[in-house]
């Protein structure tokens, strides 16, 4: 039996959202009830334009980045992109590969093959500096990698880092860092993936070709109050404000050389909404003496949002969609800038580019899966646009195939479906030392070849699954063995008969199988090469850091990591792991016998129209879990035992009023005549899900548990 918890809410939150943002009462409780109560996070759910995206050069190195990729194509240098071996690396590769391919530059790629190390290598910058290659931009990588990047400045190599690893104290110098968790990145949101950081880089040069790029415009707007007026405005570059000033003044009060605008608008090139409403108020402040060269941005908006054409800032403001997400009030100003950027947004956006960029999400969404990015804030838009690109019969290259292989064109496909069917088998090319074949696929343009790529990389999965299966064998023996050695804290195990592909993926298992965070090591010739994974909100990051000395190089995420080592420093390193675990804090509560409930549905609330709610909430994954629902007095009208295994699942139907449902009960098949029968009534928390057989899709339950209740 698992702990059940509904959280209590504020009704009054619940109707504020309601009211708001216009949810239903359902949804505005759930929401609530998972902390999402503010506007900045609720536009995430709701929303799904790409508008919402944070603009790229809010990277405070991302014009830097830029320029220095715009001159390698001017002045025809070779450019290398160098890549990792998993999902995120693959995708990344893809992604800014064919973007400058596309732009004719002299571009190539590499990924680590076969037992190459992670990251860049002095190998590879010896290789492309003979090649008389200028510029490396790394992708997913790189963020670590001092020595090498120095090696290459030294022979004349510029290095672009794009990286969403954790930053290390001392920064590779010296190169443009493109990395949302460096410290003072100016970017607002520090989970994005590696790919999606490489999209960012992409989006820049796309709008790097527009005429706004650099250039220096202010967003100005008059308005009266009571006697005065307040003139107020905001200067923009590359979408970005970058400066804001308010003047409230007095009609022959002061002159315009005595306030504070004069300054702020000098050589600037002022839009303004509605020109010629904007110069009669300036006259009634300043007089004629002063004349303001404005250019009306409206006729202009109105071509790409026809809609907006004829109403004032003042009826936009009311109107707004973004504002109304906004925790602040918007003034005019705020909505004449939300109107420009999304004007700037989809003037960018040619019919290829869009179509480009449809198939570049479909990288970031997969990416983010793979990675395990949070799906809040905008990665919730990357795997949601992504997702529903492939869903309509538009999946990339590369991807249409992996998907027919395994029969699942033309099915609606969840975050879920990705994870568990697609990531696996992308991933298994690097797994085994053949990452550029996951490359090769995504951008190659003959369909047979494409094909055979696709068989191969399906065979590989199938030995991987092999070698996993294999190591986790001998990784579960020794983990166990060694469990009281580290405190019952960390679970440890190291052999050179582990293959280096299934390092993390055992160490995943050994986290699910003991509840404690994961070591998995290997060993290639005088190399040792290990695995991280952590569980109970126990960040790896200090751990690594405390013996990092002890490492030729370590890094990754706050729990999940890597690291390699000299191999006759193992029995240090195993000591200094022994030593760590006093310091180890595991949270108690476990995500296994615990459930939260996300809302409780009287049985007239358990209809197929619950499908729709799903799907507001798509995607789900971490920090965003399936939602679990309670209901009471459900009667079993049927039940069956399926499977052949020894653990045995239940189908029963449960009668809903209106509405028979069928509810699968994994692993639950002991149960019955146990705990309930057919007849009974019970309580039951669960899961709502699609189910499709031969072409047709119906809704169903998966019974997370349930109690019998005496009710009837």
């Amino acid at each position: 039996m698992k702990n059940w918890n509904k959280k209590a809410i504020s009704k009054e939150v619940v109707k504020d959202i309601h009211s708001r943002y216009g949810c239903d009462m359902l949804l505005a409780s759930i929401l609530t009830r998972r902390g999402i109560t503010k506007g900045s996070d609720i536009l995430y759910y709701l929303e799904n334009d790409i508008r919402y995206f944070h603009n790229p050069f809010l990277f405070n190195t991302m014009e830097d980045a830029v320029d220095r990729i715009l001159t390698a194509k001017e002045e025809g240098e070779k450019v290398l992109i160098f890549g990792d071996r998993d999902v995120d690396g693959i995708t990344s590769t893809t992604l800014l590969y064919q973007y400058l391919l596309d732009e004719k530059m002299d571009i190539s790629w590499k990924i680590p093959a076969g037992d190459d190390a992670y990251g860049l290598t002095m190998q590879v910058i010896d290789d492309f500096a003979a090649n008389y290659g200028t510029l490396i931009i790394t992708v997913d990588c790189g963020i670590s990698n001092n020595q090498e990047i120095a090696h290459a400045a030294e022979l004349g190599i510029d290095v672009i880092v794009t990286d969403h690893h954790n930053a290390p104290e001392d920064l590779p110098e010296p190169a443009i860092i493109v990395d949302p968790k460096v410290e003072n990145s100016g970017y607002p949101f520090k989970d994005i993936s590696g790919c999606a950081v490489a999209y960012k880089l992409v989006t820049a040069l796309r709008f790097a070709k527009s005429e706004l790029y650099k250039q220096e415009i202010c967003l100005l707007n008059v308005r009266p109050l009571n006697e005065a007026y307040i003139v107020e405005g905001i200067k923009v570059v590359n979408a970005c404000e970058t400066d804001r000033i308010s003047e409230t003044i007095i009609p022959g009060g002061l002159s315009f050389q005595e306030t504070r605008l004069l300054p702020f608008l000098k050589g600037q090139q002022i839009f303004v909404w509605d020109e010629s409403l904007q110069q009669k108020q300036l006259i009634k402040i300043f007089g004629k003496g002063i004349e303001f060269n404005l250019l009306d941005i409206r006729p202009e908006i109105a071509k790409i949002m026809p809609k907006i054409a004829n109403l004032s800032l003042i009826r936009l403001t009311s109107l707004s969609k973004i504002a109304r997400y906004e925790e602040k009030t918007p003034t005019e100003l705020d909505t004449f800038l939300n109107i420009f950027i999304t004007f700037v947004t989809r003037k960018a956006a040619s019919i290829q580019t869009k179509e480009r960029n449809a198939q570049d999400l479909q990288l970031v969404a997969l990416a983010a899966i793979a990675d395990i990015m949070p799906l809040k804030n905008e990665n919730r838009i990357f795997v949601r646009r992504g997702l529903a690109t492939i869903n309509s019969n538009k999946a990339r290259i590369g991807l249409q195939e992996l998907l027919g292989y395994q029969n699942l064109l033309g099915k609606q496909l969840s975050s879920t479906d990705l994870s568990w069917n697609v990531v696996p088998v992308l991933n298994a090319t690097g797994r085994l030392g053949k990452a550029q074949l996951g490359v090769q696929l995504l951008c190659e343009t003959d369909p047979q070849k494409r094909n055979a790529l696709a068989v191969q990389i399906i065979e590989l999965n199938k030995q991987r699954k092999q070698l996993g299966a294999d190591a986790f064998i001998i990784a579960n023996k020794l983990a166990r063995e060694n469990l009281t050695t580290f405190s019952n804290k960390l679970a440890f195990a190291a052999d050179d008969k582990i293959n280096r592909g299934v390092t993390g993926i055992v160490a995943n298992k050994l986290v699910q199988f003991y509840n404690v965070p994961a070591i998995v090591i290997t060993f290639l010739g005088e190399t040792g090469i290990g695995s991280v994974r952590s569980c109970r909100n126990f960040n790896l990051t200090g751990m690594l850091e405390s013996m990092s000395e002890l490492f030729i190089n370590h890094g990754g995420h706050n729990f999940a990591a890597g690291f390699s080592f000299d191999k006759k420093n193992f029995d240090k390193i195993k000591e200094a792991f022994i030593k760590f675990t006093p310091y180890i804090e595991l949270s108690e509560r476990t995500d296994d016998d615990y459930v939260e409930i996300d809302a409780e549905l009287p049985i007239q609330y358990i209809q197929p129209s619950l499908l729709n709610l799903i799907d507001i909430l798509e995607p789900y994954g971490e920090e965003n879990k399936p939602l679990i629902f309670m209901s009471k007095n459900l009667k079993i009208t049927a039940a069956d035992i399926m499977g052949k295994t020894e653990k045995l699942h239940l189908k029963l139907t449960l009668d809903c009023g209106k509405n028979k449902w069928p509810a699968l009960f994994w692993g639950a098949g002991d149960r019955l005549g146990k705990d309930f029968k057919v007849g009974d009534r019970i309580d039951a928390i669960y899961q709502i899900s699609r189910n499709t057989f031969n072409g047709k899709t119906t809704p169903q339950m998966i019974l997370i548990d349930c109690i019998k209740t005496n009710q009837t």
